[in-house]
């Protein structure tokens, strides 16, 4: 498993260093936005951990270059109390978030739970519901013949709902099954992804529906 941190503080980074070393997580660090942009689109990581403040490129412009091309998972770090730069990021396709101060094993505990949505699930094979085809093999998905380029969450939550099509998942459910977690009042990860898929796949055709105050549902018929 390797990860590539991107941010200024190299005091963070020699301590994240040396104990994701002993989780079994390789860690690499860069303190310059771009250069760590350079390496993420190179390719070669599992996962990026970018903070929000860095020199030169700040961290929700490498996000948004990064995410023109490539889908690896990025967890952002943020001041803890901007709760706007939370949901920026979360905008701008992040997988998930984590404010600073953090404890280590906080930060290798999100780690571990997206890359485990990052693998291959044994949960079934390919899926067409309503004009939409999800692939866990190939990790494709196509919406009207067209594909539809997912990050790694977002296929997650897709599967889930699929699996589930015409049945209500709550987001509690979703808040456990892939970041290993309970979801509170504020935390807007779930929703963010869940406006990503409906942008990306709906087309002018209802597929997800709310169901407020209590979750998600995927229609198996499109009216």
């Amino acid at each position: 498993m390797r990860l590539l941190l991107i941010d200024d503080d190299i005091e963070l980074g020699a301590l994240l260093a040396e104990y994701l070393g002993r989780e079994g997580i390789s860690m690499e660090a860069e303190v310059d936005g771009a250069r760590g942009l350079e390496r993420a689109l190179a390719g070669g990581f599992d996962l990026v951990v970018l903070d929000v403040m860095l020199p030169g490129l700040d961290g929700f412009e490498v996000l948004r270059r990064l995410r023109a091309s490539s889908s690896v998972p990025v967890l952002m770090l943020t001041a803890r109390a901007e709760d706007a730069d939370r949901i920026a990021g979360l905008e701008l396709g992040a997988d998930d978030y984590l404010g600073k101060p953090f404890n280590p094993r906080e930060l290798a505990a999100r780690v571990r739970a997206i890359l485990r949505r990052a693998e291959p699930q044994d949960g079934g094979g390919r899926i067409e519901v309503s004009g939409v085809v999800l692939d866990p093999a190939s990790r494709e998905v196509s919406s009207g013949g067209t594909r539809v380029a997912l990050t790694t969450l977002e296929f997650a939550i897709l599967e889930i709902l699929m699996r589930s099509a015409g049945r209500v998942v709550s987001r509690d459910d979703l808040m456990e099954a892939l970041y290993n977690r309970k979801t509170t009042p504020f935390d807007r990860s779930i929703d963010m992804h869940i406006s990503h898929l409906r942008r990306k796949l709906e087309r002018g055709r209802p597929l997800i529906n709310t169901v407020r105050g209590v979750g998600y549902q995927f229609l198996r018929r499109v009216e």
